[in-house]
């Protein structure tokens, strides 16, 4: 229409004669003489609403240009709560008209979605409010309001020109490295790899122009100063990477290097012309006097021989991989270095792969009635080392408290008889660095270590930062706990759960600092001296962050191969900090994570970067603290599903004993053990029947034979047609080991699926054949095209692993 003639508005139809409410008739008149050059209001509307027409007559006429061009735009979406029109330029209209079509309800909308459609940063204001970003438009039922809008100015940055480029600026950083992985936080804390393996870097690099780039990578050990370096490979879109080995446990550093190479861009421009059939003369005299310029002696008989040769046999000699490489450095224009370097730590084999079995070495006697000490615990290693494990972990063995000692069960009396749980360190006895006087002593401590390290396993303790009411720092030290008016420590509390026997450390008391933290770190210092090299240390992330950070930053200064796993069942940002400071492990939210989707929504997260370049999952598939709903409720068969995911999904995967006995028994309606060994001494029958001994032990032994389940990373879950079985694959760094795992997730009922093998990895075929090993049951076969069936069964196994050999198609 506003191609044949301005646009009229009016508030009604001619003759209406539906009764309006007021507030309709205001919305109408606003909406009519804001929208278009020309608007008409019936004699009668006039009469009743001719102050507010007036008023809107008044804004027309101080800018009758602005009214007099097209219609108000529509900027709002449709649907919108509220309806929003300007009127002016596109890019800084003057009027903004707010409307609420709903004349029953009231209406808001975020002014921060209004704004930038305007397309310039600002206020909508009028006589009575100002709306900025962050503001809320508020319009009653029906209501419409009118604004002016108050562009606001652009920020500049100083009030000066930005001076002409010298050469300096002029040259500037003309190469750009950028999206260097693996990188924590911007290398403000280490990435985390295994010492002795290969650690790749990627990096984009970008340069102007059409020169030939060249990157190196550069890596030292922290207490090198020289680099080693090796040259980047190119890929595609400007991705370069590179490896370099870790020999050393302990801290590295690696950095990168890129600059335009003359020589190297010389030859591609010769190679492409040579290609298009055109000369060539001149860039070989440049390539030949880019040669001589470098002043090298090497390069005085190849530069003899280029003077007296031919065009062709220059370019022969020019070509040759030896004379780049060797001009490789001769000339970096343009070079640039990443800065600063980042953080590398290579921890040891046990940091990343490990099998872990817990046991209270007070329950190893075989005699409820009779405290086990180190010499029964030194009895079981043979035992539990034959079922695969590597790493015996103690909960704290320090002497118990006597105050407000706990009962069975966790009652809040105790009798002469109940030994207390072993959590409430500290009596007349001694504290963090003294050994229960039931267990035994150091040398006996020692016999044990030696024992375990021959049967290849080893000693890991607990680390717990907190005491009995009669520790020996509750009297030598009153000043590291804060005390409450009345002359008591407040007891330990984790919401719902209570801890009466126990008091906490207050880290920031007034005289606590520097005191008690060195105290805690000679703590560890002592037992590392006893040869223990690994700790399990107690809800990290209720004690501060930056006490962690200093403590294992000054152990590993003295003791780079000490590991801490942290026991911390919390949010994931507080989980993955606590790694990112320096825990070499952590506890997972594995054992509650049962479902398919909860599954591959959790591994997916941790397996991948940029969580698994700093995180490593530890899957206990129970605690003394944690008798999960599943295992309660599924009998035999959960026990094998946890088992199966555990050893599997991991490189790290623990169990507390009596779960190879299938010991589920359970207070009423939580997931804590029934006459649970926190509170009481315990015996086993570890033969008797429904045990699966053997099946931790096949796994264990399949973990072992195969480098794919070494680590958390290299997974991938895969097509599965049932929702009841889980199907990944796991792959090691080098691609030559590759495993697939199915589990069916349901311990009450069999199913059967469809699963896909992942022939494309190897470059073959839907219907190809590939050779399979069974390794559950040691049986090779051959699986013949991508889709095969399966049936898992859970009162048999519920699981299956298989391993792929590619090779053993063509014999087969």
């Amino acid at each position: 229409m506003a191609t044949l003639g301005a646009v009229m508005a009016l508030p009604f139809p001619p003759n209406d004669q539906v009764d309006r409410t007021a507030e309709e008739q205001r919305r109408a008149i606003t909406f009519s003489g804001f929208y278009a050059a020309l608007w008409m209001v019936d004699m009668d509307l006039a009469e009743v609403c001719h102050p507010y027409i007036a008023t809107v007559n008044a804004e027309r006429r101080l800018k009758p240009n602005l009214f007099a061009g097209p219609p108000a735009q529509v900027i709002s979406a449709p649907g919108a709560d509220i309806a929003i029109l300007t009127r002016g330029a596109s890019q800084a209209p003057e009027f903004v008209l707010a409307i609420n079509p709903d004349p029953q309800r009231p209406a808001t909308m975020p002014a921060h979605t209004v704004l930038p459609e305007i397309n310039r940063t600002g206020a909508l204001s009028n006589a009575s409010e100002r709306i900025e970003a962050g503001d809320m438009i508020r319009l009653s039922p029906g209501e419409a309001k009118v604004f002016r809008f108050l562009p606001a100015p652009f920020i500049r940055r100083g009030s000066r020109k930005t001076p002409p480029p010298d050469r300096l600026r002029a040259v500037g950083d003309r190469i750009a490295i950028e999206s260097v992985s693996p990188t924590v936080d911007g290398g403000h804390f280490p990435a985390r790899c295994i010492a002795g393996g290969m650690f790749r870097v990627e990096a984009n690099i970008v340069g102007d122009g059409h020169g030939r780039l060249q990157a190196d990578l550069l890596w030292r050990a922290a207490d090198k100063e020289a680099w080693d370096r090796v040259p980047m490979e190119a890929l595609v879109n400007d991705q370069y990477v590179a490896s370099f080995p870790l020999t050393r446990v302990g801290r590295h550093l690696f950095t990168i290097e890129a600059w335009h190479d003359p020589f190297a861009t010389l030859l591609e421009d010769i190679a492409k012309k040579r290609g298009a059939e055109l000369a060539v003369t001149v860039e070989i005299e440049e390539a030949v006097k880019l040669i001589r310029t470098t002043g090298n002696a090497k390069f005085t008989t190849l530069i003899q021989a280029l003077d007296t040769a031919t065009p062709e046999d220059q370019l022969e000699r020019l070509a040759k991989p030896e004379i780049a490489a060797a001009m490789r450095y001769a000339r970096q224009d343009h070079l640039v270095r990443l800065d600063p370097a980042r953080p590398v730590e290579a921890e040891r084999m046990a940091a990343g792969f490990a099998s872990w079995y817990e046991l209270f070495p007070r329950s190893q006697s075989g005699d409820p009635a009779r405290h086990g000490t180190f010499r029964d615990v030194i009895a079981r290693l043979p035992a539990i080392r034959a079922m695969g494990f590597d790493t015996l972990y103690f909960p704290p063995i320090h002497p118990i408290g006597r105050i407000h000692r706990k009962g069975r069960n966790n009652t809040l009396t105790s009798g002469p008889a109940d030994p207390g749980s072993p959590y409430a360190i500290g009596s007349d006895e001694g504290g963090h660095d003294a050994i229960h006087p039931a267990l035994g002593n150091f040398e006996e401590f020692q016999l044990l270590c030696s024992a375990a390290a021959k049967e290849g396993m080893e000693i890991a303790l607990d680390f717990a930062i907190q005491c009995a009411p009669d520790h020996p720092w509750v009297r030598e030290h009153p000043e590291w706990f804060e005390w409450r008016p009345d002359g008591t420590i407040r007891y330990a509390e984790n919401p719902p759960k209570r801890y009466e026997d126990i008091v906490n450390v207050a880290f920031y008391a007034p005289k606590a600092v520097p005191s008690l933290w060195n105290a805690l770190r000679d703590v560890v210092l002592f037992w590392v001296k006893q040869g223990v090299r690994i700790f399990r240390v107690d809800n990290p992330h209720t004690k501060p962050l930056p006490f962690w950070e200093w403590l294992i930053d000054d152990i590993h200064t003295r003791t780079p191969d000490v590991i801490f796993l942290a026991e911390a069942f919390t949010r994931p940002t507080m989980m993955y900090r606590l790694a990112k400071i320096g825990f070499s492990q952590s506890y997972t939210y594995f054992t509650w994570r049962n479902t398919k989707q909860e599954l591959i929504s959790y591994f997916t997260e941790v397996s991948q970067a940029p969580v698994a370049d700093f995180f490593r999952p530890h899957l206990f598939v129970n605690t003394p603290d944690i008798n999960p709903f599943f295992l309660q409720q599924g009998g035999r068969p959960a026990f094998l599903i946890r088992a199966a995911l555990a050893t599997t999904l991991s490189g790290l995967w623990g169990m507390y004993s009596g779960f190879e006995l299938c010991e589920a028994r359970a207070l009423p309606g939580r997931e804590e053990y029934l006459d649970s060994e926190k509170y009481q001494i315990r015996s086993w029958d570890w033969d008797q029947p429904g045990n699966i001994i053997a099946e931790i032990t096949r796994l264990n032994e399949i973990r072992k034979a195969n480098p794919a389940l070494h680590s958390h990373r290299g997974l991938q879950f895969l097509n599965c047609s049932s929702d009841a079985i889980i199907y990944y694959s796991k792959t090691s760094p080098d691609g030559r080991n590759t495993v697939l795992v199915a589990v069916n997730l349901d311990p009450s009922h069999a199913f059967d699926a469809e699963i896909e093998i992942p022939l494309w990895r190897f470059g073959l075929p839907d219907d190809a054949s590939i050779g399979v090993e069974d390794l559950v049951h040691s049986q090779p076969f051959v699986w013949h095209g991508k889709r095969q069936r399966i049936w898992l069964d859970p009162t048999g196994l519920p699981f299956a692993i298989w391993r792929l050999d590619p090779a053993a198609r063509i014999s087969s």
